[in-house]
Order: C-alpha cells, then structure tokens, then sequence
C-alpha cells in the first residue's frame, strides 16, 4: 500500500445510551480498563502495514465533540496526522463521512468509535477486494446488521436485524475500502435515491450500492468485539479487557504503600499510580483513575474516573465520572451507581 491510507472514526452522535455521563464529555472520552474507549481504538491500529502513511479523521458532534476531542487528540497523540469534520445534523453515517470529502483519496478504514476488536490490519497491504467488513459469529444475530455471503465468499448484500438466525455473521463497525472516491460516489447516489432509515443514511446501504455496480466487497471475521456503547456494555467491556487482553496493572510502586495503609488487592485491576486507597478492598475487575482517594471502601467491577473521592461504600457494577463525590454510611450495603462527573452521592 503506497497511497495514504486513511482512517476514518465517526463519533458524532449524541451518546444518549452513556447518560448522564455524555452530559459532559463525549462517549469516546469516556474511561474503561485504565484508558478512554478513544484510547483503546487507536490502540487497534498499532498494526497497520505502513502506519507513518497514515493520517486520521475524525468526525465530529458540535459542541463537547468539537470542544474535547482535538485537544485531547494534541496532548496524548502530538504526532497523529489528524483532521477533523463536525456533524451539525445527525444524518447517519454516510452523510458524515460525505462532510470528511475533502480529506478522502484512496484507500480508508471507517472504524465507528464504540468499536473494539482484536484484529491485525497487516493484511491489508496485499488485499484486492474493493471493500472488507469485519464480523463476527454471534448466537443470536437479531438486534444487529449482517453480512449475506454467496458461495465464492463475496458479500451480497447487508440485512438489518435479520428475523431469522440462519446469518450469524454480525457486522461489527469496521469497514476497508481500496477507493474512497467510489463510496463516495455510492453515497451521493444513496442520497439521490433517498436510501435512508429514520431519517439517517447507514453505510451498510452505501456499500450495497457499491455492490450493485459491481464492487467485490468481502468478510473478515474476528473474534473478539467489545462494545462501549451502554453503561452495561461498557463496564462488561473493562472486565473482558482487564482480564483477557492483559490490560489490567497495578503500578508497583503502589504496592507496598497499600499494605501499609490496609488495601486488598483482588486482580485484575487497573489502578493508576497517583491513587490514594486506605482501608479498602479493590477488585476483581475495578478501574481507578488518576488522584483518586478511596477510604473504607470496597469496589468491585466498577470504573472509578480521575480525581474521584469515595468514602465508605461499597460499589459493584458502577461506574462513577471525573471528580465525582461518594459518601456513604459504611454499613457495607452493596450499591450500583452511575454518576456523571462532578456529581455528589452522599447518603
């Protein structure tokens, strides 16, 4: 692969499934297993065949998107090739990567942003196909898109939550194509057409239009697909991460400090250096951000963001945002909360 490959990442939505979180910063902004989701998506990419031609896109929402990401893009990825594109209008994803027009030439990867995924993109400095989706085998396929296969393994067609459950192949977020000139030429005539759902032009329907004119679009099924799209996804997503891709840590430095201060350890964990932990028992399968000060407390499966204070509570299945209060009575009644940052819980 010689010509810039580009990587696009749609995040413009509205994030209402990660309320009350997504009051206050965008959903890839949001923490799981010791990271943002945003973080653990770039982190996928490590394996591209010529990652130095390499350059991102990212599109936007107005407002939290627009304010929070490049920052945050500027300070932890100095020397990512970046652009970015704001969505004003939720019209789908094929009308938002219409907007990232001017950025696209060659080949690119949509990579939607509450996709996680185990996969190597080695292969595609060799790949012929005009376009890759990744999927995966699920049980029960129905609340998601799949891919029609035909006998010689090209993609038909894609169908949305197919009524039977003969098609298990889900398609995950993750798409290849050799030609951005032709999606969006596909998606120009999507939208002449009128090809829509609800209101939204969805990309599946782009590439069946591609399809249609003869582009040959394949499958490449993986097998590990996280979701950070809901509170329960996501804190399922810190528990696969923190123990079955070795994620999870305790920086050691921290280790004699808490036998010292009465802290018991139950890995996997993730628990940043500056956290201040007495009289507590963490883990299994809990995230505690940066300055964090936990006392007489017990977390379990639960992501507790930077610079959170709690104070005699018991937490199981939680997830507690940035600078967050939580004062309970220490009566050692198990409590499941989801408190957006800056809040205070005090009982």
């Amino acid at each position: 692969m010689t010509e810039t490959l580009k990587i696009v990442i749609p995040m413009a939505g509205w994030g209402t499934r990660m309320r009350p979180h997504t009051w206050s910063k965008p959903k890839p902004l949001v923490s799981v297993a010791g990271k943002t989701s945003l973080e653990h998506l770039l982190d996928m990419f490590q394996t591209l065949p010529d990652p130095e031609n390499t350059e991102y896109v990212f599109i936007l929402g107005p407002y939290l998107g627009e304010m929070q990401i490049p920052p945050f893009i500027k300070e932890h990825y100095p020397n990512l090739k970046a652009h970015f594109v704001v969505q004003h209008e939720m019209k789908g994803q094929s009308h938002a990567l219409a907007l990232a027009r001017e950025h696209l030439r060659g080949p690119m990867i949509v990579c939607f942003s509450d996709t996680l995924m185990e996969t190597d993109f080695s292969f595609l400095s060799q790949e012929q196909a005009d376009g890759v989706a990744w999927v995966m085998p699920v049980p029960d396929p129905r609340r998601f898109g799949v891919a029609e296969v035909n006998p010689e393994g090209w993609v038909t067609r894609f169908i949305e939550k197919p009524q039977s459950l003969d098609n298990n192949l889900v398609v995950v977020g993750c798409y290849y194509f050799k030609s951005s000139e032709k999606l969006l030429s596909a998606i120009d005539e999507q939208m002449e057409r009128g090809i829509m759902l609800k209101g939204e032009y969805f990309l599946t329907d782009t590439v069946t239009v591609m399809i249609e004119h003869g582009a040959k679009v394949r499958t490449n099924k993986i097998g590990t697909w996280l979701d950070t799209g809901t509170i329960e996804a996501t804190l399922d997503t810190n528990k696969i991460l923190l123990e079955g891709l070795k994620v999870g840590r305790l920086e050691s430095s921290n280790l004699q400090t808490f036998k010292h201060a009465n802290v018991n350890i139950v890995e996997p964990v993730s628990i940043h250096a500056t956290a201040e932990i007495s009289n507590s028992t963490i883990g299994p399968y809990a995230s505690i951000g940066a300055n964090c000060r936990i006392e007489n407390s017990q977390i379990t499966e639960s992501i507790i963001e930077a610079g959170c204070e709690i104070t005699d509570a018991a937490l199981s299945r939680s997830l507690i945002g940035k600078q967050a209060r939580v004062k309970a009575r220490g009566d050692g009644h198990v409590m499941q909360l989801n408190i957006s940052d800056t809040s205070s819980v005090i009982l």
